[in-house]
């Protein structure tokens, strides 16, 4: 253990992989919420054009990963509120022109490879530069932030637009917001887990941390304490054995939820019997946002079913 701690790229792989942790289900919990669980998978697939330009320009993949990613997260949101029945249809266009584009472009750069374009798809430890480092540390206090610090304006767009909209909250913005934040997350976690598997890092934890409570503030802590937990053992993993981080990571993080799910279910089986039994009325939740609804208006009827409440 001492021989990994003593490593340099080790120790820039643990840094990274505890923000990537932290991150990727901080913004997770808003997408669930919102069901666009699969926004993250998208994403990566526009990115992979950002990571393809990087080298082709010779500049940094990264930022010019987030630059692209911020932008087609941009057009995803345009498309959800303007799209009509061809929306699906645009989307569909923007995810695999993304990836064609990465693709290409990889190829065109001066020296770009198969093993450059996989380190990327799956992660890569080995290739955590110092200034890959900074870049995802100035990323992930971006995420931190936005998430952290607005979290009670997200979770009740996230629950609820209509009533958001009516308590004065800028609905829109908050939705391109969360967009780019999901965004820079992905950019974030893409040299540890990978363009391809970013997604269910920030899906699953969240998933896992809903077996066991459905308290926003329990869920969201559960959720990153599963999401540190996978990525640092993932990366302990792919030191000793010559395996992609990614795919550790993503397998560890379904584990957990499996355990999880046996063990809730017996709880959950009481739980609604005894919601059941219960008379109209009893066990009514309401939302566990710290500080309240916005505005101080009581927070919607009573959420769907899978849904963060108190």
């Amino acid at each position: 253990m001492m021989e990994l701690l003593n490593s340099a790229f080790m120790q820039r792989a643990l840094f990274a992989a505890a923000l990537v942790g932290i991150t990727a289900p901080a913004v997770g919990i808003y997408l669930v919420q919102r069901r666009q669980a699969l926004m993250g998978d998208g994403i990566g697939h526009v990115a992979m054009t950002g990571v393809g330009l990087g080298f082709l320009l010779s500049t940094s993949p990264v930022w010019m990963a987030t630059l692209v990613s911020v932008l087609g997260a941009v057009t995803m949101e345009l498309i959800r509120w303007y799209g009509k029945t061809r929306g699906d249809i645009a989307l569909a266009m923007l995810f695999y022109g993304g990836m064609a584009g990465g693709v290409l472009f990889i190829n065109l750069a001066p020296g770009g490879s198969t093993a450059n374009l996989n380190s990327y798809l799956f992660g890569s430890l080995a290739t955590v530069s110092r200034s890959d480092v900074w870049a995802i540390s100035l990323l992930a206090a971006f995420v931190l932030i936005v998430t952290v610090g607005l979290r009670r304006q997200l979770f009740a767009v996230s629950q609820d637009e209509e009533f958001a909209r009516v308590t004065g909250l800028p609905v829109r913005a908050l939705n391109l917001l969360t967009a780019v934040t999901a965004a820079v997350t992905v950019t974030v976690a893409m040299r540890v887990v990978g363009l391809l598997l970013v997604s269910a890092l920030m899906v699953v934890p969240v998933a896992a941390a809903q077996q066991l409570s459905r308290s926003f503030a329990w869920t969201f802590a559960i959720a990153v304490a599963i999401g540190v937990t996978v990525t640092l053992s993932g990366t302990v993993v792919t030191y000793y054995e010559d395996v992609p981080p990614g795919a550790v990571i993503v397998l560890f993080t379904i584990a957990i939820f499996i355990a999880l799910t046996a063990l809730a279910a017996p709880l959950a089986r009481r739980r609604a019997r005894a919601t059941a039994a219960a008379s109209p009325g009893e066990g009514e939740c309401g939302l566990d946002v710290p500080g309240g609804a916005p505005g101080g208006v009581p927070g919607p009827a009573k959420p769907q079913a899978g849904e963060v409440t108190a």
